[in-house]
């Protein structure tokens, strides 16, 4: 590998420097057109047909990616190659030598794919969350990628929205959690780091909230909201330190994000503090002019530019508009001065400069029994047990009877991975047939469903059969949004007639987001949600089923009773009416269904049983600043051993703004020998119960705070604390 040239005009690449100082003397040297080239971003540079322009420095920056929507449709890959054919006109070629940024779309995994994010969610475990991350970086670096575009934290209640399988579950604190342990995994301690790379907290503001669960659409929501709820997993990946951030495609209440420079600008930049960069999404700096903000891109250029947007992404609106903003007096050469510093700070800050090349010879990201055992274990850890009347586990044994394994995801590999996998290869993955084949034996039958008269004859024949349901990885992610959040069309037939031989039933879901599983958890016996669990899907899978591990996923999203219950989750707050549980929250709400989800957040099985006691706190009383310790004492009832994830939840009942019904505060990985019982315990300050009042600043009220223990949303036991001032 090949460093930078070092020579005495370039004194901006003298490492035992500090960061600021040499972003200084590099800024010095700067024509307005080398700080304008520094924040244009291309796709897909090509080394000979881009020469004139790297050279120029009139290109900082490319993302590899089939299109707009690249997690849709594969690419042909990275070449080290052309990464660094180009990284070598930047920097032996151009009058500063500034090197080149590469970005791509590594969003839960590389080569070795991880769950999807909601997947990932459902482990509820921080520590794997950064295991995952790491070897995402790892295998990224390999070929080449400085830069990803992920965690995206966008809180949404709302599962017709495709890119919910993209999120990290609807509650803030989990999603915050697990954002901050992922941008650990993917920068490390050092972003410099060969095998790091920088992490980009995406879409700031309130994507979650388009209309109707439609991709792209606008926002109606007040910044109390913004605050209370959406904004905040984005302040922890910033206060863990991510180097970038990516602006919403939407609007928020008539200003598109790419615009906003409210919350760009003095919330995320001024407020928080935040010194990395804002990249525009695909062309979002020149979709103003579509959003009807802007007449034409030079416009857009000056709205995006003046609201923080550092990194104009494929538009071109700052290359063609910037330099005569600029001159025109029409933008200020400090706001462009600022953009530049930012773009330059990431590079130095990732090492770019000392080490622009990418090559590395001899070198492979290709999963090892190492990489894959991680990703197992995430696997593992998202397969969520909702239902089972004791079919699971399966007699694993010689003299067991005939399983029949059926339905289209038994050995499509490629489907597993889910969405947003660029990289990922379908042959790499051990799919359900490999895996519970080799269990199984001639015990097993499997059969691809496409013949439902086939499938009805081999259920027949079979003592217990294991559908695999769900939703193909294209039916998720961005622009994929949908009316309906039933199962696809043929599937419900199918399982119905299965159904009715009245012999044991497992329904194993694939899916990308909540669904309307009503008839599905009628129907079977036992129900596992799975989401897609990438390469080793059928690892996991068959190692859950026949009780190798014990299933410990949760659910991260709440699922509704059905389409017409969206929007149903955690976020609910009290209206003006009573909702009461004696007549079945009947009371302003519907006439034709009760309110309740199917599936509450935070629900998950296991094999076992696991009694709580109820919650006792150290002191009546919490002061400001000070703690109460919660304890409650769980208790493995079973023959079994297992994980269990104590949830604690709060509400507060008297606020200055109304306040959720039950939130999310923490939670805890509990691991339970057979009979075991263990008390767990929650250090709680009276800051966890803070919020955003009315003049949109952070508080924390006197009085009673209801903290609330048990293993799911919908089944908890409280006890209360009051707050109160400081010990004088």
């Amino acid at each position: 590998m090949t460093d930078a040239p070092t020579t005495p005009q370039r004194p901006w690449l003298d490492v035992t420097l500090p960061v600021e100082e040499r972003i200084d003397l590099l800024m010095a040297q700067m024509t307005l057109a080398e700080k304008v080239g520094q924040t244009h971003m291309v796709a897909n540079i090509h080394p000979d047909d881009d020469a004139a322009e790297i050279a120029s420095g009139r290109i900082s920056s490319s993302l590899y990616a089939s299109g707009a929507t690249a997690g849709n449709e594969r690419d042909a890959g990275v070449l080290v190659a052309n990464i660094d054919a180009a990284q070598r006109h930047a920097v032996e070629g151009s009058r500063l030598g500034i090197p080149l940024l590469f970005g791509r779309d590594v969003i839960h995994g590389h080569r070795t794919v991880s769950p999807i994010p909601l997947g990932i969610a459902a482990s509820f475990d921080a520590d794997l969350a950064e295991q995952i991350g790491g070897v995402a970086a790892r295998e990224a670096a390999v070929d080449g990628v400085a830069w990803t575009f992920t965690p995206m934290v966008d809180i949404s209640e709302e599962p017709r929205w495709g890119r919910v399988a993209e999120s990290l579950g609807e509650t803030p604190v989990l999603s915050g959690r697990l954002a901050a342990s992922i941008v650990r995994g993917f920068q490390g301690d050092d972003p410099s780091d060969p095998d790091r790379i920088a992490a980009c907290a995406k879409h700031f503001a309130g994507y979650g909230l388009g209309a109707g669960g439609r991709d792209y659409d606008t926002v109606s929501v007040g910044e109390n909201t913004l605050r209370n709820l959406h904004l905040r997993p984005f302040k922890a990946a910033v206060d863990a330190g991510v180097l970038t951030l990516m602006a919403a495609f939407n609007d928020v209440d008539g200003t598109p994000m790419h615009a906003h420079e409210h919350l760009l600008r003095e919330v995320l930049k001024d407020e928080w503090g935040f010194d990395g960069v804002v990249v525009a999404d695909w062309n979002g700096v020149g979709q103003i002019v579509f959003q009807g903000a802007a007449a034409d891109k030079r416009e857009a250029a000056r709205l995006a530019i003046r609201a923080g947007v550092d990194l104009d992404m494929v538009s071109g609106a700052y290359l063609e508009h910037l330099e005569d903003l600029v001159e025109s007096g029409e933008v200020e050469l400090a706001l462009v001065d600022d953009a530049v510093r930012r773009v330059l700070r990431l590079k130095f800050r990732l090492g770019l400069f000392e080490r622009p090349y990418a090559g590395r010879p001899g070198a492979s990201n290709a999963p090892t029994p190492e990489t894959r055992e991680i990703a197992l274990r995430a696997g593992q850890a998202a397969h969520v047990l909702v239902k089972n009347e004791g079919v699971l586990p399966l007699d694993a044994s010689a003299e067991a009877g005939s399983v029949l394994l059926t339905g289209g995801f038994v050995d499509d590999g490629d489907a597993l991975l889910g969405t947003w996998v660029l990289d990922g290869r379908g042959e790499e993955v051990v799919t359900p047939g490999d895996a519970l084949r080799e269990r199984l034996g001639d015990r097993l039958t499997v059969g691809d469903g496409r013949f439902s008269d086939v499938t009805l004859m081999q259920a027949r024949a079979s003592e217990t059969t294991v559908m695999l349901l769900g939703e193909h990885r294209s039916r998720s992610g961005e622009a994929q949004s949908v009316v309906d959040i039933g199962l696809p069309p043929g599937q419900l037939e199918v399982l119905r007639s299965v159904a009715a031989f009245g012999k044991p039933l497992v329904a194993v879901v694939y899916t990308g987001r909540p669904l309307d599983l009503s008839e599905v958890l009628d129907l079977a016996d036992a129900v596992l949600v799975v989401w897609h669990p990438g390469t080793e899907a059928g690892n996991a899978l068959a190692s859950v089923l026949l009780g190798e591990v014990e299933p410990h996923g949760r659910l991260p999203m709440t699922f509704p009773l059905s389409t017409g219950h969206i929007p149903t989750s955690t976020h609910q707050r009290p209206t003006g009416r009573l909702i009461r549980a004696d007549v079945d929250h009947q009371e302003g709400r519907y006439i034709d269904a009760l309110t309740y989800p199917r599936l509450p957040f935070g629900l998950g099985l296991s094999y076992t049983s696991v009694d709580y006691g109820a919650p006792t706190v150290s002191a009546p009383t919490l002061p400001l600043g000070r703690t109460v310790t919660l304890a409650v004492t769980v208790t493995n009832t079973d023959e079994r051993p297992c994980r269990e994830t104590v949830q604690l939840y709060f509400r507060d009942p008297v606020a200055e703004v109304t306040r959720p019904l039950v939130e999310l505060m923490d939670w805890a990985l509990v691991d339970l020998a057979p009979g075991e019982a263990r008390e767990v315990t929650f250090d709680v300050c009276a800051e966890q119960a803070a919020y955003v009042g009315r003049d949109l600043t952070t508080r924390v009220d006197e009085g009673e705070i209801v903290l609330l223990t048990g293993p799911d949303s919908a089944r908890l036991q409280p006890v209360s604390v009051t707050v109160t001032k400081k010990d004088s």
